[in-house]
């Protein structure tokens, strides 16, 4: 993960040539709040991903809803 947050515009390059390519159609008058939301979930990724994880730690087998 790159340690400092894309600009607005690499974000909104990104959406642009990326859209097609999953056959998504972004309406102009969302594109500003498709980019902002990508900024936000790349911010809190980027925190996500910045924790160091114990080696001992194993992943969960099993993933199961709570009741």
């Amino acid at each position: 993960m790159p340690e400092t947050q894309p600009s607005a515009d690499a974000i909104g390059a990104y959406v642009d040539a990326a859209a097609p390519l999953l056959g998504l159609t972004v309406d102009p008058a969302w594109r500003d709040g498709v980019v902002g939301h990508l900024g936000a979930i790349l911010a809190a990724a980027g925190r996500a991903l910045s924790e160091p994880l114990p080696d001992e730690l194993e992943a969960a087998p099993v993933f199961e809803a709570a009741p």
